[in-house]
Formats: structure tokens, C-alpha cells, sequence
């Protein structure tokens, strides 16, 4: 099986760990490294916020690295649970891995000049704010050559934002970013909340991650009993989504998705700004907004992604038992 090189840039985030929990969890997926940018929270929050999750896989190989500390040319904003900061600590528990000391942007470029040289182009999961990626992109015309894709959860289509009435929170953070992205060539693959928001997470899944999970599962369970993502006011029925873990699921699974191709903008001025559109009578062979997901396979999917570390766990516990 040849596995898919893979950079996560993140600012977790609930959304960002199971994310990151599930990329771990799956043998189809070569995770290079994971690169954090102020988003959710400030840059040393979600650089602490990665570290510990990584921590609870025991992948101490894995490169954990900050980025860019703001927007390349708004005011900074933050998620509406920013004011915490980092996750408390009895919520993860688990030791954290060491971050390292190179820069995110640069080692984004790095490694992708590395996969165009190679001509092994990687895939990025954008599941933050895309300063990172725009800063990356602009440092040599080689870095775009060696991106196969950027997976991308932002944006809102056809429905209403959750940071503002037109804008998701990752595009609104950072639109200058994201019209660099959008704009870059690279081929794009859109997760709006249009489609995230149609496969909802309920109390019985949670319990299911926390009996499961082992450790990773336990400390998903947590932040997701803390900070309580159902609102059936908004969706209609029991539950919550979790929006980055599609851009996982969808280089698994892409056969539970549903997508059409569309030529993708942003929004980057005035009231309104941070607002994204997809002109579908006008489609970009290069990128796509995802429109539909298979609800239970998706959420059974996620379920069994982040129950393989506490698999993983027991049948290591198993072994050192029968020596």
C-alpha cells in the first residue's frame, strides 16, 4: 500500500483533534508533520494544544511546529473559546511531545520543494486559518509544484457562517490567505460547512469514543463533553458536527463524498468580508467544493480511525503480557 504524504496544518481546536487523532489512526496516511497557526486560540495555545495530542498517539517522531502568530492583513481574531487558551490539562492528560524549533511556514516550503524535486507531490489538510500555506506558497514557485492538493475545511456556500452570517471561521480569520490559496493554482478541495455540518456527532458517539479510544479516545471524549457542540435549534436534530476530520475521511473514503467542480473565491473587503462563493457554472478543473456525505458511514468512519489507538494500545499491552 503506498501510503499519502501528508501535512496537517491546524490551530486546534475540538474539530482539529479529532482531526489530528484520526489522521494517526490510519495506515493509508504518511502524517510528515503538523504545523499550528494562530486561529481558535493564540499561536502558543494551539502550538501546546498540538503537542499534547500528538503526545497521546506516542508519536514522538512526529515534527510539531509553530507558524504564523496572525493574519497576513486583518485584525486578529480568535475563536469564541479563546479566552481558556490552551485545553486544560486534566481534559488530555498524557504526556506532550517537544515541539520542534523549525518554523512552520518553512518547513512547509521545505517539504514541499523536497516532494516537487522528488516528484512525490504532498497533500496539505488546511484545517485552520491559511496564513501558513499563503506565506509558504509565495516563497518559491517550487512549493506549489510539490503540493498535490490542498484539503481545505473552510468557507460557507449556500448556508450561513457560524462566526458571522456570511463567513466560516478559518476564511474569516485570514481572507487575504485564503485568496492567495484560492488563487495559487494548486488544486483545491473545498469542505464547507454546507457539507460538514450534515453529519452530527451525538452523547452515544462521544461515550463510544471514550469506551473505545484508549487514551486518544478518553481525551476527544472529554473536550467534546466540555465543549458541547450540539445546538438542535441550528440543525434540527440531537448532536454536533466535526467539521475538520472530513478533509481525513475524504482522503480515505473519498466514495462517501459528494462534489462538483467550481471556481472558488473569497470575499476580502468590506462588510462582508471573509464571505466565500463557488461559481459552479463556471468550473475549475483544479478545484471542487464538496456538497454531500454518507452521514453513518462518515461518523462510523471517525469512530473507528480514533478507536484504533486504544486498539493499538491493548493489543501492545497484550503482547508484552504473553513475552
Amino acid at each position: 500500500m503506498r501510503r499519502i504524504p501528508v501535512i496537517i496544518d491546524t490551530d486546534p481546536g475540538v474539530d482539529d483533534a479529532a482531526a489530528i487523532l484520526m489522521a494517526l489512526g490510519s495506515p493509508e496516511l504518511d502524517v510528515l508533520g503538523i504545523t499550528t497557526v494562530a486561529g481558535n486560540v493564540g499561536l502558543s495555545a494551539t502550538l501546546t494544544n498540538a503537542c499534547r495530542i500528538v503526545g497521546l498517539t506516542g508519536r514522538t517522531d512526529l515534527p510539531v511546529m509553530a507558524g504564523a502568530r496572525g493574519p497576513l492583513m486583518r485584525d486578529q481574531v480568535f475563536g469564541k473559546y479563546a479566552a481558556i487558551g490552551a485545553f486544560p490539562v486534566p481534559l488530555l492528560g498524557g504526556p506532550a511531545v517537544v515541539p520542534s524549533s523549525e518554523n512552520a511556514v518553512r518547513f512547509i516550503a521545505r517539504t514541499a520543494r523536497a516532494a516537487a524535486e522528488a516528484g512525490t507531490p504532498l497533500t496539505i489538510c488546511a484545517i485552520g486559518p491559511l496564513t501558513n500555506i499563503a506565506l509558504a506558497l509565495g516563497m518559491h514557485p517550487d512549493v506549489g509544484r510539490g503540493i498535490r492538493r490542498i484539503v481545505c475545511m473552510g468557507g460557507a456556500i449556500a448556508t450561513q457562517g457560524h462566526r458571522t452570517p456570511w463567513a466560516e471561521f478559518n476564511i474569516y480569520a485570514d481572507p487575504h490567505a485564503a485568496e492567495i490559496v484560492f488563487g495559487s493554482g494548486v488544486p483545491l478541495v473545498l469542505f464547507p460547512l454546507d457539507v460538514t455540518t450534515q453529519a452530527l456527532f451525538t452523547e452515544a458517539h462521544v461515550a463510544e469514543f471514550r469506551a473505545r479510544g484508549g487514551a486518544a479516545g478518553r481525551a476527544l471524549a472529554n473536550l467534546l463533553t466540555e465543549y458541547d457542540r450540539s445546538d438542535p435549534e441550528r440543525y434540527g436534530r440531537p448532536g454536533g458536527p466535526l467539521h475538520d476530520p472530513m478533509t481525513i475521511a475524504w482522503l480515505l473514503r473519498p466514495e462517501l463524498f459528494t462534489g462538483r467542480g467550481a471556481r472558488i473565491g473569497v470575499q476580502v473587503g468590506g462588510a462582508t468580508s471573509g464571505s466565500t462563493f463557488a461559481d459552479f457554472k463556471a468550473p475549475s478543473p483544479r478545484s471542487a467544493v464538496i456538497t454531500g456525505v454518507d452521514e453513518a458511514a462518515y461518523v462510523a468512519l471517525v469512530l473507528d480511525r480514533i478507536a484504533a489507538h486504544g486498539a493499538g494500545r491493548a493489543a501492545a499491552s497484550q503482547k508484552v503480557e504473553t513475552e
